[in-house]
């Protein structure tokens, strides 16, 4: 490694940093990759775990091809790089934004094979799309306007996109210019089309049907401001629809959880991984 080829040769770059025990996947937001996840992953990783953190195509270190956007393609993705990293059985999927999409659709379609446990943190499950039986969800219109966004300007957009993602306002400065540069540049990685696929397909794909596939302990954890994926269409209605999880509210955080609030996002994964 650090490739894994996919079933249609697309290659994803791979991270193992192997603890010596049960392995956790841990699978990024848009429009990041997986060096978000690096302080937890270094955690986990010194408590023990095997952690396995992977570029999702078209991000990050990964190929940029132009199909595969789709979570049916996403998850078989996911399954590649357990089967590549000798992921059998006992595993921890940990999806943060749009990456809680591929571990809801990888417990479906998978049938959750080789997994013990399953984590979303701000995540975009089970639907983000406002419709007549989702009143919580966001407009469609403005579900849209973020494609023509980026196409009209990619990089004016994400600099004022990552301020809302990490809650920074005139007020509250939970990170500083630094993250927020570093964020805007992992963001500048990826190519234009899969930016565009993946903000359709985590916008407008109900994974409703997905829940009953949790048959595993599941920590839901999501900030009460998230304003990038609203909580209560997205973190209180997965709760809600899957049997025996956990939901733990950040009260006041945003949605980049991984930054603004890594202590206890850290502390918290690792007491539900512990039990």
């Amino acid at each position: 490694m650090p490739m894994v080829d996919t079933r249609d040769g697309t290659k994803l770059y791979v991270k193992q940093w192997d603890g010596g025990g049960r392995p956790v996947v841990l699978i990024h937001g848009w429009p990041l990759s997986s060096d978000s996840w690096d302080p937890q992953a270094l955690a986990l990783a010194e408590a023990g775990f095997n952690v396995i953190a992977y570029d999702r195509r078209g991000f990050g270190r990964s190929d940029q091809p132009w199909n595969g956007y789709d979570y049916d393609s996403l998850s078989d993705d996911l399954a590649y790089v357990m089967k590549a990293t000798g992921v059998s059985d006992g595993a921890a999927l940990v999806g943060f934004s749009m990456g809680g999409g591929e571990v809801a659709r990888y417990m479906s379609r998978h049938g959750g094979k080789g997994v013990a446990q399953a984590a979303l943190i701000s995540s975009v499950v089970p639907y983000m799309l406002k419709t007549d039986d989702n009143p919580n969800g966001v407009p469609a219109d403005d579900l849209k306007a973020i494609g023509d966004q980026i196409e009209n300007d990619r990089p004016k957009f994400f600099k004022s996109f990552f301020k809302d993602f990490f809650g920074v306002g005139v007020i509250s400065h939970p990170v500083d210019d630094t993250t927020l540069d570093w964020a805007w540049r992992l963001a500048m990685q990826a190519g234009l089309r899969p930016t565009l696929a993946c903000a359709e397909s985590f916008g407008f794909t109900d994974f409703r049907g997905d829940l009953p596939a949790f048959t595993v302990p599941t920590l839901v954890v999501h900030g009460t401001s998230d304003k990038t994926v609203p909580i209560d269409a997205t973190g209180r209605a997965a709760a809600q629809g899957i049997g025996g999880s956990q939901l733990v509210e950040y009260d006041g955080a945003p949605h980049g959880l991984f930054a603004t609030e890594g202590d206890r996002l850290t502390g918290d994964l690792l007491q539900f991984l512990g039990r």
